[in-house]
């Protein structure tokens, strides 16, 4: 896996309401998110999925939304702001080596890494940190883009994931992507 982390200022464009059209956010995640929920964006970037999460919890649910860089979580408290759902949403930087969500242990009943994990130096630590963090019966939905990540190295995290514990439960289609949603049994 690369070690290369998307710069900040590309949050802008990976936030631009255009990328709507080949990849929105609220039909990807509604079959998974609940009123109520307590879910995971890990490296949420500025947002492009943790706003519309905080939309899909409701005003009981609870969003923690996890990147490496200062710049983009800055991005994300304001664009929260911006659209009234900050008092359900908790930001938090990480660190290289760890998501420091240790706290959240059994607590997340769903958990996204989209385009993500070929960027963490230990794919291994980053999937077991969510699989510790999920409840049991939690979900997770793992995607990788395509223009980055083959086939081949796609299929490793999942092996990776299966080692872990997780299971395969559904490959979802989503455009420009290798995805697949996994559960914690």
């Amino acid at each position: 896996m690369s070690e290369r982390v998307c710069p900040w200022w590309l949050g802008y464009v990976l936030a631009a309401p255009m990328r709507k059209l080949a990849q929105n956010p609220s039909r990807i995640l509604s079959p998974y998110i609940k009123q109520g929920d307590t879910v995971l964006d890990a490296g949420s970037a500025m947002g492009f999925f943790s706003l519309p999460m905080a939309h899909l919890v409701g005003e009981t649910g609870h969003v923690v939304s996890v990147d490496l860089q200062e710049k983009m979580i800055r991005g994300l408290k304001k664009r929260a702001v911006k659209v009234g759902v900050e008092k359900r949403m908790e930001t938090r930087v990480c660190t290289a080596r760890s998501l420091c969500i240790d706290d959240l242990a059994e607590k997340i009943d769903f958990a996204l890494a989209f385009a993500v994990v070929h960027e963490v130096p230990d794919p291994a630590r980053f999937l077991n940190e969510v699989h510790s963090s999920l409840r049991k019966s939690g979900l997770f939905l793992l995607s990788e883009p395509t223009g980055h990540v083959t086939t081949e190295l796609f299929n490793g995290t999942l092996a990776v994931a299966r080692d872990i514990g997780f299971h395969v439960v559904s490959f979802p289609v989503i455009r420009r992507s290798h995805s697949a949603l996994l559960a914690k049994p």
